[in-house]
C-alpha cells in the first residue's frame, strides 16, 4: 500500500490496527443500512476471516476503510455466499467500504478502489453489491463509472441489492 496524491491532499492506505476499531465501528454505523451493522466484536470476527482491512487517511486523519475477502473463507454473509455459488474461487469480494462524510470528493474512494482492484486482478474479478432498494445512487454511479456490471440481484422490496462484478486480468490497474 502506498500514499497517493489526490485533490491537493495526500491519501494514504495502510493496514488497520486495533487503534482504528472505534473509528471504523463509528463510521460503519453512520452508513447503515447501506452497509451491514457491525460492532467491535463483529469487526474482530470479520477481520479474522478477511483478506484485508485497510484504513484510508487524508493528511494523516482517518478518512475511511475497506474490508475485503478472498473466495475461500467461512464468511457468513449471504451476499458473499451468492458470489461463491456463482463464481467458485474466481472472485475477490469487497464487503464494505465507507468514507467519512467530510472526506468525500477528495479521491479517497478512488484510491481505495485502485488498490483493491490491483489485488483482485489475481482472482479475475472484483465482486460486490450495492443497494438498489433503498437506492444508493452515488455508489451506483461510482461503480458504473469504474466499469462494474450487474450479474444478479438479491433481496426483497425495501432491501434489495444489485450484485456487481468488475472483470479483471492479472496485472490490470486503472
Amino acid at each position: 500500500m502506498h500514499p497517493l496524491r489526490m485533490a491537493n491532499s495526500a491519501v494514504t492506505l495502510r493496514p488497520a490496527t486495533a487503534d482504528d476499531t472505534d473509528a471504523i465501528v463509528r463510521l460503519n454505523a453512520l452508513e447503515v443500512p447501506l452497509v451491514s451493522a457491525m460492532d467491535a466484536e463483529r469487526l474482530s470476527l470479520l477481520t479474522s476471516w478477511a483478506d484485508r482491512l485497510t484504513v484510508a487517511e487524508v493528511d494523516g486523519r482517518f478518512a475511511g476503510f475497506v474490508m475485503t475477502f478472498g473466495p475461500d473463507t467461512p464468511y457468513d454473509s449471504a451476499n458473499y455466499r451468492w458470489f461463491v455459488d456463482h463464481f467458485g474461487t474466481a472472485f475477490y469480494y469487497l464487503d464494505r467500504v465507507a468514507v467519512e462524510p467530510t472526506m468525500r470528493r477528495r479521491g479517497v474512494a478512488a484510491a481505495i478502489y485502485d488498490e483493491v482492484e490491483s489485488v483482485a486482478a489475481a482472482y479475475g474479478r472484483l465482486a460486490l453489491e450495492v443497494n438498489i432498494d433503498p437506492p444508493n445512487e452515488p455508489s451506483l454511479a461510482f461503480h458504473r463509472d469504474r466499469g462494474f456490471v450487474e450479474v444478479g440481484r438479491r433481496g426483497d422490496p425495501g432491501n434489495q441489492v444489485t450484485m456487481l462484478e468488475l472483470p479483471l486480468t492479472s496485472g490490470a490497474l486503472r
